[in-house]
């Protein structure tokens, strides 16, 4: 018997590996990747990966298909957007072409970084080799800025997977293994807005990698030996950004006396007397003090100063030298479309720099993060708004109207008086009082169908698609990328399902993002089968409700778009070319802290401007503070179901999405107030405070890719905001 059960076969078991995230960390309100590894030694089978999450409503689920033949290892990484709340457990499944579970992990649990802490990816040579932060005056997880370490082999080579890093540090030894996909990936992401910063292992590795070669700054040529390491300290000791000093600041709410909610300061009163608020410029020099004596007060390493190191040399080709010791270039950084990359010519991953006491700080500095927050503590924030909403409010049908409280109010008074006082006074009149058990079944019924009847002819209407698409132009070389963002809004009159579907390359799909606001929920349902071209959605709609989705992608196309900006005494010279076959029918250039009209430009039209540099325009922080408020409260109100009509809406404007993609800044840094959360990439305010030119351009009854919906609407609109970032030319 037992030489018959040594006879049978055993089933080979399944390796099913999930990694969550940037080693299991998420960014709030970021795509992040999702890698898997699945090593099938049993029977070929064509499976299906299946991700969702745990949160209330598990509103995304996510699903891959992918071959596994006998004996074959398979990975892939799909986008997955941190939309369900914080702390949300996500569940993996592997299942077959019927739905049989082949293997899971459940309730995995990444850790969340709140959306504006610093995240740094990192490829380093060695795994104990990963650049390191400080902490942060405030002890909490969520807001300490992190290195998380990065596996070559599970590097996605989809862009939109590393949307939720701010910075990405590449060891020129790892880098030279990077495949094709991957490094198109890393480059996409870097144009679009990433921070690259690339060490140099050996001159080798650059020159002789062509990708590496055409991005570094310089072209090395040797190796020398730098004997004296002092002017690196001296360098971290003196002199600090603007950004490195800003004071840790909570953005304004949108209800504000002087720049506060009067119901926070009121909070803040009863609970310590006085308001803790304080003068914000006040605030920022006490911030600017506290970070230049955090830089000042370093402690010194003799040991490293007096040591040598080698150090990587050449021919600068363009960008600045950053830093310097004994006229040797140490750090060059250089722009590469809307992202920068540093390149280091020594590595930080070898002595003496690797034991040096103030590493830390000084990854700090390099990475221009605000150091505010490690000399004083950051205020606590409430309730962010998210942007997606700003849009809904947008784009949302119009055929949907509301309530008012004061007639629901009406009717339900109407209501107990007809099955109380009057019901009983009629009944004892006839002296039928019996009847009640007659009447007043009769009566809810009536009251069902009359309320039925007002939300029917407050709220039913024909189906709906409504596209807005915001298109960031990336120039490379002739051509360009698109990054788009297309917000999608779906009115039902019917509880119904709704087929969506993409092919582009890079795309893809996800509900609206809820922000703090409104717990981070996750608030539609959807189902995506992420494919290695584009995807394929289905999403439920309840009946007579709008329900918004945003798709994001990513196109290689011809330059829709081109600018070129040229400061001359006290003028902008501005030259806009519309290379479209349709019309710009609204055109503004942001620079200088203003907003410039241009007006319309024709199909392949260019035209010449030239603007007064202080005397034209609008002022940029003046236009947005007067919208911010307002952007608020159609926030807010857009999720009622009862009230004002007018109250959750927005003109569908180009202006508005030109103050929608620019207000992240902070005027005030106050705490306790409200802020707006935009997803990376999508507020470009950091591009204006860089000194960019920002042109927009409204293309009205135009979209720049095939349409995302498979079904037939009654009314549909689509509309497209071009935004394009250069850099000024001063003369």
């Amino acid at each position: 018997m037992g030489l018959v059960w040594c006879a049978l076969p055993v089933r080979a078991a399944l390796q099913f590996d999930v990694f969550i995230g940037y080693d299991s960390t998420v960014h709030e309100a970021g795509w992040f990747p999702v890698a898997c590894e699945v090593f099938n030694d049993g029977p070929s089978f064509n499976a299906v990966f299946e991700l969702s999450n745990e949160a209330v409503g598990r509103g995304q689920v996510r699903r891959y298909s992918v071959e596994l033949p006998t004996n074959t290892r398979k990975r892939f990484a799909i986008p997955v957007f941190a939309s369900a709340g914080r702390y949300t457990r996500w569940s993996a499944r592997l299942l077959d072409e019927r739905g049989r579970v082949h293997a899971e992990q459940l309730n995995l649990l990444p850790k969340d970084k709140s959306w504006d802490t610093y995240l740094m990816g990192g490829l380093p040579r060695t795994f104990a080799t990963l650049p390191a932060f400080p902490d942060v005056k405030r002890k909490q997880d969520e807001v300490q800025p992190k290195p998380v370490r990065l596996v070559l082999d599970q590097l996605p080579d989809n862009p939109i997977c590393l949307d939720g890093l701010d910075a990405i540090y590449l060891n020129s030894e790892k880098a030279i293994d990077l495949k094709a996909p991957q490094v198109e990936a890393l480059l996409l992401w870097l144009h679009g807005g990433g921070h690259l910063i690339l060490t140099v292992e050996q001159p080798g590795d650059i020159n002789g990698t062509p990708w590496l070669r055409n991005l570094a700054p310089v072209e090395l040529d040797k190796v020398t030996t730098v004997q004296s390491l002092g002017e690196i300290q001296d360098w971290l000791k003196s002199g600090f950004t603007k950004q490195a000093a800003a004071a840790p600041t909570a953005p304004s709410g949108p209800r504000r006396t002087g720049g506060v909610d009067p119901q926070v300061a009121q909070r803040l009163r009863q609970r310590y007397g006085t308001s803790p608020i304080v003068d914000p410029a006040q605030q920022a020099a006490q911030a600017a003090e506290a970070v230049k004596d955090l830089f000042t007060g370093l402690t010194e390493d003799p040991a490293f100063a007096q040591a040598s190191m080698p150090v990587a040399t050449g021919t600068l080709r363009d960008g600045r030298v950053v830093l310097s010791a004994q006229a040797t270039p140490l750090v060059i950084e250089a722009r590469r479309g809307r992202g920068k990359i540093t390149l280091l010519t020594f590595s930080p991953e070898r002595e003496p720099f690797r034991s040096w006491r103030n590493t830390a700080w000084f990854w700090v500095k390099l990475t221009d993060m605000p150091a505010g927050r490690f000399a004083m503590p950051e205020p606590n924030r409430w309730g962010g708004q998210s942007i997606d909403a700003v849009f809904g409010a947008m784009i949302d049908s119009r055929q949907v109207r509301k309530l008012p409280v004061a007639w629901l109010l009406l009717l339900l008074v109407v209501y107990l008086v007809v099955i109380g006082p009057m019901d009983h006074f009629v009944l004892k009149k006839l002296g039928k009082q019996m009847w009640t058990w007659v009447t007043f079944p009769t009566y809810v019924v009536l009251f069902s169908a009359l309320i039925y009847f007002i939300g029917y002819k407050l709220r039913a209407g024909e189906s709906e698609w409504n596209e807005l698409h915001l298109v960031d132009v990336l120039p490379r070389g002739e051509q360009a990328e698109l990054r788009g963002r297309t917000y999608a809004s779906i009115y039902s009159p019917v509880n119904a399902r709704y087929a969506l579907e993409s092919d582009l390359l890079h795309a893809t799909f996800r509900g609206e993002f809820q922000g703090p606001w409104a717990g981070g929920q996750e608030n539609s349902r959807v189902t995506v089968e992420q494919r290695n071209k584009g995807f394929k959605a289905e999403v439920f709609v309840p009946v007579w409700t709008s329900q918004l989705y945003v798709s994001d992608w990513l196109e290689t196309a011809d330059m829709p778009l081109s600018a070129q900006v040229t400061a001359a005494g006290d003028k902008w010279q501005v030259t806009v070319r519309n290379a479209l076959s349709q019309k710009i029918s609204e055109a503004r250039l942001v620079l200088g802290g203003r907003i410039y009209e241009l007006g319309n430009l024709d199909p392949n039209q260019q035209k010449n401007f030239s603007l007064g540099r202080a005397s034209e325009g609008l002022p940029l922080r003046e236009a947005v503070n007067q919208n911010r408020g307002a952007f608020a409260t159609a926030a807010q109100t857009r999720r009622h179901a009862l009230g004002e009509t007018t109250g959750g809406r927005l003109e569908r404007s180009p202006y508005n999405v030109l103050i929608a993609s620019l207000l992240a800044p902070v005027e005030e840094a106050r705490p306790g107030t409200q802020y707006f959360l935009s997803p990376k990439g999508l507020d470009l305010s950091w591009l204006a405070e860089r000194g960019d030119a920002l042109v927009f351009a409204w293309v009205p009854d135009h979209s720049p890719v095939n349409l995302l919906h498979r079904f037939n609407p009654r009314r549909w609109q689509r509309d497209t905001m071009l935004r394009l970032a250069v850099p000024v030319t001063i003369r």
